[in-house]
């Protein structure tokens, strides 16, 4: 989750003994990812940590993608950053795996933005995101859904890696799994795939989908956005949005009876104050062009923004609960669309903006 709004509550720190604060070398990295990748259980092969049977993703290649994004040797994929372009490397690898198309008219899925830094004396860096499409039933026609996580992180400060698995290698590695059910399964109708850049420093990768040409954001209907779905002790999963679109309660409480999660709906009220996470990443983009969403997350936990937020602590059979949640959410959503698109607003109709989260 981005700090580009208002900060979530603070947490407390982590402990930091045997962190890793080395910048490696490029054999370095290399061999320690492809380590990573050769030695990821595979097949039917029981995962660590996985008691859970998934109905919907391929859990192995899902938590494999995360254990890599989130390893040290991608020093924490920071926007304009070698370990930010390895890891969007690792993710065009598995768009293409999974047989994602790049938008109709294009022949790529990486789309490129400038990012102006905020130190006045640093040169600027380009931003990347990588976006595939889904088609439905009737491709190019209709309502479309589209699908976000931000891949990026927060990279070395103080000459410690920020690895950010939770945040947000967890997101954007349910993305692919979700993605990879709907290749599979044709869904009734477009879906949009976006794995968004520079999150954390402003939301810049989502304000560039807003903006970009050929799209057709006036064909998409809602927004759901995946940002840190893989640790809670307490196997809950919050779904944030509902609060300004009520029409969606009944949708996601269809989910919430099925789902092996606790889906709580809530975190998207004004009263919430900072934890009102209604503009705190990608989705409160979209939400101020008056799109409807539905931000899924876990709440903060001691990772959160800090140098502990490592693999090893995920709670991975959660995760992958999550995951298959996440699906489950997004046929329920598929299923509306049409009834949703109509819930659109237009954005000078949106005055109802939460205290302390504007930038």
């Amino acid at each position: 989750m981005g700090q580009g709004m208002s900060e979530k509550k603070p947490v407390k720190p982590y402990p930091q003994s045997g962190r890793r604060s080395l910048v490696l070398g490029a054999g370095i990295v290399l061999a320690v990812i492809l380590g990573a990748w050769l030695l990821w259980p595979k097949g039917e092969a029981p995962l660590p940590g996985v008691t859970y049977k998934p109905a919907y993703v391929e859990a192995a290649e899902m938590l494999h993608l995360a254990n890599v994004l989130s390893s040290d040797a991608l020093e924490g994929r920071a926007a304009g950053t070698a370990g930010n372009e390895a890891a969007r490397g690792f993710i065009h690898k598995r768009f293409e795996e999974i047989g994602l198309l790049p938008l109709p008219g294009f022949s790529a899925y990486t789309h490129t933005f400038p990012i102006v830094p905020r130190e006045a004396d640093a040169a600027p860096i380009i931003g990347a995101n990588l976006i595939g499409f889904i088609p439905g039933r009737t491709p190019g026609e209709g309502p479309a859904l589209l699908i976000t996580a931000h891949y990026d992180h927060l990279g070395i400060r103080d000459g410690e890696i920020y690895n950010g698995a939770d945040d947000n290698a967890s997101g954007a590695s349910a993305l692919v799994a979700v993605a990879e059910y709907f290749a599979l399964n044709r869904p009734e109708h477009d879906m949009i795939i976006a794995a968004l850049d520079a999150e954390e420093i402003g939301l810049l990768g989502a304000r560039a989908v807003a903006r970009m040409e050929g799209l057709g954001m006036s064909r998409v209907a809602l927004n759901m956005n995946l940002d840190m779905v893989s640790r809670s002790e307490a196997g809950e999963l919050y779904v944030a949005g509902t609060y300004h679109t009520p029409e969606l309660v009944p949708v996601m409480e269809a989910v919430a009876e099925r789902a092996p999660v606790t889906l709580l709906m809530g975190h998207d009220r004004p009263e919430d104050g900072p934890n009102d996470w209604t503009l705190q990443s990608d989705h409160g983009v979209f939400h101020q062009m008056g799109l409807p969403i539905l931000y899924f997350g876990v709440e903060d936990h001691p990772g959160y923004h800090n140098p502990g937020d490592d693999f090893e602590f995920l709670t991975l059979d959660f995760f992958v609960r999550a995951a298959d949640t996440l699906v489950m959410a997004a046929m329920a959503v598929d299923a509306e669309l049409p009834q949703i698109y109509q819930l659109r607003r237009s954005p000078a109709a949106e005055t109802d903006q939460p205290e302390g989260n504007a930038e």
